[in-house]
């Protein structure tokens, strides 16, 4: 990948199309469950924060992140006061935190939550909770970012399905999943791709390849897309133009992008549905890829 020309492209779509529909990012009503709840807010959330930290986007983009910013915070989560309220109805949940840590990144405050955190935090409830492995991990670093009392990581990457390095050709959608999100939680969503292991970068670099030519073959797009943002978080990135010139063709002009095979038609919201997360993940995807390749054109003699 020489130029982030065809990584623009397919970021700038993308965010186009998340600022058009922002209003379906809104928190579920109606459902009980806080992570389902808030799952499309909270992803929203995140790019739009590494898009910000990056810095690498033009003045467009990093425009609409800062509008869909402040849309989800003082609209759709209230000025934080939802999230509040939801982990004092959930004591046990870590979907409010984790959300809100990527706020808190951005400089959003809300001290009632962070109270109300510093105490739920310490129950036996949340350290006891029957998580995932890359779960756990995620939730640690939210804890650490935020000042929490936490343990430490490492045995918690040991855990993981990815600390296992499974067999290669047992890397399903679910199992690929883990190991995408495992790095993802690693390098704090792409800002330190020194924190991956070794033996682990190495793992990567070997079937990355291979299961993203697998995508490719099945038209899977949202996890292709979760195999780029992975490649982008890697100490040593291989930032294949073929894989990404994949990802643009199945792009719309729109910037959406199905999750398998083309866009669906019909009914707004359950087409909203079904393609928001994998716009969201190209987003995310492009973001980390244009940074880290002009990292390197900046390393270039």
């Amino acid at each position: 990948m020489r130029s982030p020309a065809l990584l623009h492209q397919v970021g700038a779509r993308a965010w186009d199309w998340l600022a058009a529909h922002r209003e379906h990012f809104r928190p579920r009503p109606g459902e009980d469950n806080p992570a389902e709840a808030l799952k499309a807010v909270g992803e929203l959330t995140m790019a739009a924060a590494v898009l910000l930290r990056e810095g690498v986007a033009g003045s467009r983009q990093a425009a609409s992140a800062r509008s869909l910013l402040d849309f989800a915070w003082y609209d759709a989560l209230d000025a934080g006061d939802m999230l509040e309220r939801m982990q004092r109805e959930a004591p046990l949940t870590s979907a409010c935190m984790e959300v809100y840590v990527h706020f808190h990144e951005r400089g959003y405050r809300h001290p009632g939550l962070e109270d109300t955190l510093r105490v739920l935090r310490t129950l036996r409830g949340c350290s006891a909770a029957e998580t995932a492995p890359h779960r756990k991990l995620g939730i640690a670093l939210a804890e650490q970012q935020l000042g929490l009392a936490v343990a430490g990581v490492d045995d918690a990457v040991q855990a993981t399905l990815l600390g296992g390095f499974p067999e290669p050709w047992t890397v399903d959608h679910h199992v690929a999943y883990a190991i995408t999100h495992t790095v993802f939680y690693l390098t704090d969503w792409g800002a330190r791709p020194d924190q991956v292991p070794p033996e682990i970068a190495d793992y990567l670099d070997l079937w990355l390849p291979v299961w993203t030519e697998e995508c490719i073959e099945r038209r899977h797009w949202d996890l292709l897309g979760e195999l780029l943002a992975t490649d982008a978080c890697l100490p040593k990135p291989a930032l294949d133009t073929e894989s990404w010139q994949h990802l643009a063709v199945a792009q719309t002009t729109a910037g959406a992008l199905p999750a398998i095979g083309d866009v669906p038609t019909g009914d707004a919201d359950e087409v909203f549905e079904l393609v928001y997360h994998p716009t969201l993940v190209a987003a995310f995807a492009a973001t980390l890829a244009t940074s880290r390749v002009l990292t390197a054109l900046a390393a270039t003699p």
